[in-house]
């Protein structure tokens, strides 16, 4: 079948996955995923499922349009040092928690850099790629998140595709 059928207009591919799931689900009726972004908003506003831990964020990971690739984001903190001096850290991250939309008409939002931590809440901070993040040896597996008080204002219209990750609390900026 061909974006030439005369079945499907422009928009082939998006028609032909909006056929699937609408037979997809004709056969096994609401076909809900465990982990997604409606998931996640349904899990942070259930009172049985967020009444007892609280959460209070959806951590998401965005992909760029054209290269398809996870966006990592980077910008750098000053934080005090030793001897009543500063220091300027680099925070790097490929999850996001939104703060706030700029521009209620537009799709421009600030979003916070959250870390992903390990048991001892190290936070692991380099990597190209989701998964260099997450690594499942070396710093440890990952426990947790941190907020970092780091934002950013980007455009969402730079995004073709979204990831979100179960409800949590981050752990407090360090």
């Amino acid at each position: 079948m061909s974006c030439n059928h005369v079945d499907f207009g422009e928009d082939c591919v998006c028609e032909i996955v909006r056929a699937i799931i609408d037979a997809q689900d004709q056969v096994n009726g609401d076909n809900c995923c465990t982990t997604g972004c409606e998931q996640s908003i349904a899990d942070l506003l259930s009172p049985a499922t967020n009444g007892a831990n609280g959460n209070n964020t959806i951590p998401f990971i965005l992909y760029c349009k054209g290269d398809c690739d996870a966006f990592v984001a980077s910008s750098v903190v000053q934080r005090p040092a030793g001897g009543g001096g500063v220091s300027f850290n680099c925070i790097t991250s490929p999850i996001f928690r939104a703060k706030k939309f700029v521009d209620d008409e537009e799709c421009c939002v600030v979003l916070e850099l959250l870390q992903p931590v390990n048991a001892g809440g190290n936070p692991v901070t380099t990597g190209d790629e989701v998964c260099d993040f997450f690594p499942g040896t070396g710093t440890g597996p990952i426990r947790n998140l941190r907020s970092t008080g780091v934002c950013i204002t980007v455009d969402l219209n730079c995004f073709c595709g979204i990831a979100c990750l179960d409800p949590t609390t981050p752990l407090a900026a360090a």
